[in-house]
């Protein structure tokens, strides 16, 4: 009988501990370290890269190469993929 309460004790423990890392980004489970998102949507580009709408839809058009992912027909960014190709490439520095 003894055992059977330990084994309840140290489940209730697990139970606790689980729960409890689950909770620490409870009220803000997207967030990341770096505060920048890892996709940006092709429309909100310009924001972070500090470029004028019309500067980036130019860029896009001269170089169609650059890093994309395309979900359901929305055209994303991966932010570090694109600064990264975008350094490497010399066409913008930041």
């Amino acid at each position: 009988m003894d055992i059977s309460f330990f084994w309840i004790g140290a489940g209730l423990a697990a139970l606790g501990y689980f729960i409890g890392d689950g909770l620490k980004n409870f009220k803000n489970p997207k967030a990341s370290s770096s505060g920048y998102p890892t996709l940006i949507k092709e429309k909100d580009l310009y924001i972070y890269l500090g470029l004028s709408k019309e500067e980036v839809k130019e860029l896009l058009s001269k170089y169609p190469n650059a890093p994309k992912v395309e979900l359901k027909g929305t055209t994303y960014y991966p932010y570090q993929n694109l600064l990264e190709w975008l350094s490497s490439n010399d066409i913008y520095k930041s």
